[in-house]
C-alpha cells in the first residue's frame, strides 16, 4: 500500500504500520527537512518529495492520501494573534474561504486513486459540510466525518 501525504503526517503513518510504502509530499524545503528527520529519528522508510500538492506524482497511485492541507481563510482575523504570526502564511491560508487547497486534493485525488482508494484531509471545524459536499460532486462515496476530542468536525473523508 501506499500513502501520500503531506510530510509530518507520512512519517506518523510509516512509523504506525508495518511495511507500508511511504511518499510524503511538501512544498516548503524546509518542512520536509523536518520531516527528514523525524523520520530517521523513527526509523520510518519514507519517500520524500517537493512538491505543490500532486505536481510531482504524475502517473502514480496510492490506496490512501491522506492530507493535511492549509485550510484557514486569508482574511481570517486570528493570522494577526499569537503563534501563526510567525508561520509562513502558505502553509495555513487558502483563498477566500480557507477551501481552494481542499477544491484541488478532492478534484485531483480520483487520478490517483485505484477504485476503493481513499482520501482523508484535515479542514477547519467549520468546513466540514462544505468538505463533504466537495466529496460528492467529485465522485467520492462513503463519506465520513471525524470529530476531535473537543466535538468539532475535522475531519472528512471516502473512497473512489
Amino acid at each position: 500500500n501506499q500513502v501520500r501525504d503531506g510530510s509530518t503526517r507520512s512519517v506518523q503513518v510509516a512509523a504506525t504500520y508495518k511495511n507500508p510504502r511511504i511518499t510524503a509530499v511538501d512544498l516548503s524545503p524546509d518542512a520536509l527537512a523536518v520531516a527528514r528527520g523525524n523520520a530517521a529519528r523513527l526509523g520510518a522508510d519514507v519517500e520524500f518529495r517537493q512538491s505543490d500538492l500532486f505536481g510531482a506524482l504524475a502517473g502514480q497511485t496510492y490506496d490512501l492520501i491522506v492530507s493535511n492541507p492549509p485550510y484557514v481563510a486569508e482574511t481570517d482575523p486570528h493570522m494577526d494573534r499569537g503563534d501563526v504570526r510567525f508561520e509562513p502564511r502558505t502553509a495555513l491560508t487558502s483563498g477566500r474561504d480557507g477551501l481552494d487547497a481542499i477544491r484541488e486534493i478532492v478534484r485531483q485525488a480520483s487520478s490517483h486513486l485505484p477504485e476503493g482508494g481513499w482520501l482523508l484531509f484535515e479542514h477547519g471545524w467549520e468546513q466540514g459540510e462544505a468538505a463533504g459536499q466537495l466529496l460528492a460532486e467529485s465522485g467520492f462515496v462513503e463519506l465520513f466525518l471525524e470529530r476531535d476530542l473537543a466535538g468539532l468536525a475535522r475531519v472528512s473523508g471516502g473512497w473512489i
